[in-house]
């Protein structure tokens, strides 16, 4: 029987907490004013039209409720707005506004730098490779 640190994802999971934790220290030690769950949720919003909040949970791997408590962050930042739908009272798309457009503008650069770092080391064939076989596991498991 493996031991649990030799588990693969045990050690996926590692890596994620390490690669999260890593992330929201650099932001805070530059004074970048939000989370990295928050920035994941802004990203994924700049780079989508006519988005929903149900299709933001499902592009972030994240449930609806922490999806409602972090855009309502978001909007009290006015990074983001909810516009209604057209002829469904019930849903909203999630847009970016010019604030939060600039915000990632400002600190892309710095993010894909962070990036970057996490894959120091590795070859352009090795980075094909990992995120081909951690496409291939998460497939496993759904």
């Amino acid at each position: 029987m493996k031991r649990i640190e030799e588990v693969i994802l045990f050690q996926i999971e590692q890596a994620n907490k390490a690669s999260k934790q890593y992330s929201q220290r650099e932001f805070d030690r530059l004074g970048i004013s939000i989370t990295v769950e928050q920035w994941i949720l802004l990203k994924i919003i700049s780079e989508s039209t006519d988005l929903s909040q149900k299709e933001l949970a499902i592009k972030s791997s994240r449930d609806p409720a922490s999806i409602t408590r972090t855009l309502d962050l978001l909007q009290k930042k006015d990074f983001v707005t909810r516009e209604k739908v057209p002829n469904n009272r019930r849903s909203y798309f999630i847009c970016l506004t010019e604030k939060g457009a600039q915000f990632i503008k400002e600190h892309l650069k710095f993010v894909t730098a962070q990036r970057e770092k996490s894959v120091e080391g590795l070859s352009k064939k090795e980075i094909e490779v990992l995120s081909d076989l951690l496409t291939r596991v998460r497939k496993n498991m759904e």
